[in-house]
């Protein structure tokens, strides 16, 4: 297989940092290359990734050891997520939504209390997790959020509904943010089995078919007071924890980009025609070229921005630079190399097609591909065009 370190990053990668490449990898090869064909095809998830990436230390990786997590650098939990997402993105889905929408706002916000009591499980994968932010008239701009949080003299209560949750059917904690009566976004964990609660699962996906997703349902549900985030208020809780997850993401499409990429590359050296590989005609030649400068291209720039995101010093317009970038990159390597394979790219033989269809989703959650474009020229210009 072709080398896809095409200008040696991995030099810049500590010991650390390659041993959990090495080991997520094999999972990958091992775990989810064989069968993700058949879990997309058949629209199921696999029940076992919950428990084996809980032992690998894939959920919350950043979280200190105290609440169960390894305590990793920024840069080992991008390189878990590229390769995860090399076998599918609906596994790196799963990882980002533990981690970085569950796990990191219970770190962040939470009491003590509340980390000990949720964190090592989630971190186990004895608990899964969601997130609930976007709703039915509410993705773009969060800010007009419909769901309301009441306190009363003892508990609070919850009304309102969040749509297009990952997980959200099997979840045991919920992550879900709701406007108080000062119109002040507050963060709340929810627990399955809570009299009102509800979270009916959405089917019929073109996309992430190998992913869970569902609604979250609140109906005058009851919220013990020790279940609001206590430390933040304001759409800046949710932001911090979506920075976290795009930065994930911007890692995790250079993995579905390299799978695709790989895919090309053995396929049209086998494959003949008019008596020779068709890795020989100039235009193939062409392709490839671009895909493995463009991959390099975006390898260079997650690396960079790990490294800020270690010093604390990466700014929400980079990450939202990085995921932008790195998504549409993946996406039209994803879309070329199916080209390169003919009618065979459309089968679940090879994984072209399921990481076409995938990236389509990704390209629009956690920031649609046109308003990272516009945080990025607000940044630049000053001046806001989406309000």
């Amino acid at each position: 297989m072709q080398n896809t370190d095409y200008y040696l990053v991995e030099d810049l990668f500590t010991e650390e940092h390659k041993l959990v490449k090495t080991s997520l990898k094999d999972w990958v090869n091992k775990r989810i290359k064989p069968t993700i064909d058949s879990y997309a095809q058949n629209h199921k998830y696999p029940e076992f990734m919950f428990e084996e990436m809980g032992e690998l230390g894939v959920f919350g990786s950043f979280i200190p050891e105290k609440y169960g997590g390894l305590g990793y650098d920024q840069i080992s939990y991008g390189i878990m997520m590229q390769e995860l997402e090399a076998g599918d993105s609906a596994i790196r889905s799963t990882a980002s939504v533990q981690s970085s929408l569950v796990m990191y706002p219970i770190f962040e916000f939470g009491s003590e209390e509340q980390k000990m009591k949720y964190l090592p499980k989630l971190a186990s994968g004895e608990f899964v997790g969601c997130f609930g932010l976007t709703e039915p008239n509410h993705g773009s701009d969060p800010g007009s959020m419909e769901s309301k949080l009441v306190e009363k003299t003892d508990h609070f209560v919850l009304n309102g509904t969040k749509m297009w949750i990952t997980n959200s059917p099997i979840a045991d904690v919920a992550v879900v943010w709701a406007k108080d009566e000062n119109q002040k976004v507050r963060g709340v964990i929810v627990e399955k089995g809570m009299k009102g609660f509800t979270a009916p699962e959405i089917k019929n996906k073109w996309s992430l078919r190998a992913s869970i997703t569902g609604e979250l349902v609140f109906d005058n549900v009851l919220i013990p007071k020790e279940n609001i985030l206590p430390n933040i208020s304001g759409l800046k809780g949710p932001m911090m924890c979506l920075n976290s997850a795009r930065y994930g993401i911007a890692w995790g499409a250079i993995g579905a980009a390299i799978d695709c990429y790989q895919t090309a590359i053995q396929y049209t050296t086998e494959r003949k025609q008019f008596k020779k590989p068709i890795s020989s005609f100039q235009l193939t030649q062409k392709k490839l070229a671009e895909m493995i400068t463009e991959i390099t291209k975006a390898q260079l720039l997650i690396w960079r921005l790990g490294v800020l995101k270690n010093e604390n010093r990466a700014t929400p317009a980079q990450i939202s630079m990085a995921k932008r970038n790195n998504v549409e990159m993946a996406l039209k390597i994803a879309r070329d190399s199916r080209q390169m394979l003919g009618a065979m790219g459309i089968v679940g033989d090879y994984p072209i097609m399921r990481h076409m269809m995938n990236l389509e989703s990704v390209i629009t959650y956690e920031g649609t591909h046109d308003i990272h474009l516009l945080i990025t020229g607000m940044d630049v210009t000053g001046l806001a065009a989406f309000k």
